[in-house]
């Protein structure tokens, strides 16, 4: 599956539009992770924690965005656009949003 955040494929024609696709994953953060954050900003370096739940959450996200297109019989998904959000009570939570266009390629 040829997912991008361009509208079209180089080399390939788009030959149907199947609608847009969206793929979500929302993500508890760990209080230790919170506090172990924390830390690294007061001492300086990075917070691979948040680094790592940011990561699972994209990878998800784009797993569920792909799922769609391929139930959609899609080649390819163009015009991804990526959103980060943070929610919830004291911002707890982490939602990854992905969108595109499902698309049929030649």
């Amino acid at each position: 599956m040829i997912v991008t955040s361009t509208d079209s494929v180089e080399g390939r024609q788009i030959t149907q539009y199947l609608g847009i696709v969206a793929g979500e994953a929302i993500m508890g953060v760990n209080v230790f992770r919170d506090l172990f954050s924390s830390v690294r900003d007061i001492v300086g370096g990075r917070a691979g924690g948040y680094q790592a739940a940011l990561r699972d959450a994209r990878e998800a996200a784009f797993a569920d965005l792909e799922e769609s297109a391929r139930a959609l019989g899609a080649d390819a998904v163009v015009g991804v656009d990526v959103d980060y959000e943070v929610l919830g009570k004291e911002n707890g939570m982490l939602m990854v949003s992905v969108n595109g266009t499902a698309v049929r390629l030649r």
